[in-house]
């Protein structure tokens, strides 16, 4: 059993406010699992918390190289966390190339624990080591904890009587109970997990828990001195009510569901499998008692279109993919756009061009979302900023596009859909529905049915097929005013773009509030999606040493808040922080006219506050 606070020997405890933890691994090592288990334990503990899932973008890379490195960093602490961390306290490396990837970003004097069994001469090589690093005294400015895990995994699970290939896989069980040891965390849960991971081979959950309880141990009797101890960190203050981790695939999907009941309606989704959309699929598929239809298509086109026909039959069509898919899908999201169906379409954003960084993060689709069609094709585009915030955003995209008859883009990127932080669970209660109207009968003068004829928001009836007297034509065609028959003629199809047009720039968005600061000043820091938590905790240090900046994070992308212009006007300077080459800072400079000055990053990995900080420095030095 884990001991008590009071049990603890005070001399070995430390109260950090918070604490990085990366653990890097071959990919078959299984990283991931490791830090979603200790995510799980870290919430129980009731601290805050954002994760950094790092994936290798090969699918299974040669064993024991730099190019098949797994990392996942955790970031806790019992204060306000909004960002997975910029330099590990603590790299767990469980072969030379996890070392190597990840040496450069650990925190001076952090504390290094390393696998000495997988520090071969062959696994070596293979990281392009000339010696070890652990004899050769390059590790000088860092602490090192270095044992041999295989061994100690190997030993742990004999009795179980398994090879020596699956006692090896159990090296991450092993290494999770230190880690649980170290930082203070229950085993119980873990060991429930294993149990019902492994329900129909309980030999392998019985050597699973062994391992685990076996690191744990090591921990807790070895008595070594030097770099091991024990860190407690206190739970964060937070409001009373029920809290679960959420990833942002998770939450989109979720934020999808409540939007169609919400909207009450039934939901068919249309989707194929991409990194890193795919989630989105497998959430969807477990929740068929809410209404909800999942569909894998054989391409990207079937399963916007199928999403498209979905919407004609009076379901709330949704599809999802990556900046390649989404490119595939361009073309059916103008037949939404001329037939003016509803349909939701989430763009989980990833490095590019074509297949670029399949399993990095980036937000270089912003002008595909915004411009990215043939023709004037304006629809309105909504950026999620966390994973907890992609659910609102998920029902916000709903809510627009059954109101104003509209496709609409969801932006969340790689690394949304990938980290985890703690979440409120929403009250139902305190969300309005937006229940739909189908036409049911005529609505034109003298019994005549007028499928475009549009209501104060812009919008046109929207009409199940099969109703009574209401039949009528629907395409890719353009559509005559008000009756919607073909109709191309000069003026006609004038109008019918302007009409598309204001009515999407007609969509009500809240002003635009600043999240941080002053809504005047010297400087405002304007952000969108993911770069959200690194910009707050830049901001808010600048701000406690007497700096006068502001932050201001963008939801609606378009139509921009009306208030957004002249809230930017009130600042000398404007920094806009975003993963690509500088696509909003271009959005904000051709529509209000400000010197937005760039700050870009595009090397697949998310913004740190020390980045940020410094280009606030230099802004207003």
């Amino acid at each position: 059993m884990a001991t008590t606070a009071a049990e603890r020997p005070q001399q070995d405890t430390q109260s950090p406010e918070s604490v990085v933890v990366r653990f890097a691994g071959d990919s078959g090592d299984g990283m991931q699992l490791t830090g979603g288990q200790f995510t799980l334990s870290t919430a129980l503990a009731g601290n805050d918390l954002a994760t950094f899932p790092d994936f290798p973008a090969e699918i299974r890379a040669p064993q024991g190289t730099l190019f098949g490195v797994s990392a996942f960093q955790i970031n806790f602490g019992s204060r306000e966390i909004n960002t997975a961390g910029d330099a590990p306290d603590v790299l767990v490396a469980m072969n030379p190339a996890a070392l190597k990837v990840n040496l450069a970003s650990l925190k001076p004097g952090g504390l290094i624990i390393a696998d000495t069994g997988e520090f071969t001469k062959r696994n070596l090589e293979k990281a392009k080591y000339a010696a070890s690093p652990l004899e050769d005294g390059s590790l000088a400015k860092w602490q090192v904890l270095a044992f041999d895990i295989s061994a100690q995994t190997v030993e742990a699970v004999k009795p179980f009587g398994l090879g020596n290939k699956d006692a090896l896989r159990c090296k991450n069980m092993w290494t999770l109970g230190l880690a649980l040891w170290m930082f203070d965390r229950p085993r119980e849960p873990l060991h429930e997990w294993l149990r019902g991971k492994f329900r129909n081979k309980p030999e392998l959950a019985d050597a699973n828990i062994a391992a685990l309880d076996a690191g744990h141990a090591y921990g807790e009797t070895a008595e070594l001195s030097g770099p091991l101890k024990r860190v407690h960190v206190d739970p964060v203050e937070s409001e009373p009510g029920l809290y679960r981790t959420i990833t942002g695939a998770e939450a989109v999907s979720l934020g999808l569901v409540a939007g169609a009941q919400l909207a009450q309606l039934p939901m068919f989704f249309g989707g194929y499998p991409i990194t890193p959309a795919s989630s989105i699929l497998h959430h969807l598929a477990r929740l068929k008692e809410f209404g909800v239809t999942t569909f894998q298509a054989e391409d990207e086109i079937a399963a916007i279109c199928a999403a498209i026909g979905a919407s004609w039959a009076g379901q709330l069509g949704v599809t999802s993919s990556s900046g390649p898919g989404i490119a595939l899908k361009t073309e059916a999201m103008g037949l939404a756009i001329m037939t003016e169906l509803p349909l939701v379409i989430v763009n989980s954003q990833r490095g590019g061009p074509s297949t670029g960084l399949p399993t990095k993060t980036e937000q270089s689709d912003l002008y595909q979302a915004v411009y990215g069609r043939n023709g004037d094709a304006p629809l309105p585009v909504v950026s999620a900023s966390s994973p907890g915030d992609a659910f609102e955003c998920a029902i916000e995209a709903c809510r627009i596009a059954v109101q104003y008859m509209t496709p609409v883009i969801l932006l969340t990127d790689g690394y949304i859909a990938n980290a985890a932080e703690p979440w409120k669970v929403p009250d139902p209660a305190n969300y309005e529905p937006f229940p739909v109207t189908f036409l049911e009968a005529k609505n034109g003068p003298d019994d005549t049915l007028l499928p475009y004829k549009r209501d104060a928001k812009g919008a046109r009836p929207w009409i199940k097929p099969g109703t009574p007297g209401l039949m009528h034509r629907i395409g890719g065609i353009e559509k005559a005013i008000d009756t919607g028959h073909i109709d191309y003629s000069p003026d006609n199809h004038q109008a019918m773009t302007d009409a598309r047009k204001n009515k999407v720039l007609g969509v009500a968005v809240p002003d635009q509030e600043v999240c941080l600061g002053e809504t005047s000043g010297k400087l405002a820091v304007v952000g969108w999606g993911s770069t959200y938590g690194p910009i707050h905790q830049a901001v808010r240090r600048a701000r406690a040493k007497g700096v006068d900046v502001s932050h201001i994070h963008v939801r609606h992308i378009w139509p921009l808040p009306g208030n957004l212009g002249d809230l930017l006007r009130g600042f000398d300077k404007v920094l806009v922080p975003e993963m690509n080459t500088g696509q909003f800072k271009t959005m904000l400079r051709d529509q209000y006219l400000v010197d937005a000055q760039p700050l870009t990053k595009t090397s697949g990995q998310p913004f740190t506050i020390a980045e940020l900080e410094a280009a606030i420095e230099g802004v207003l030095a």
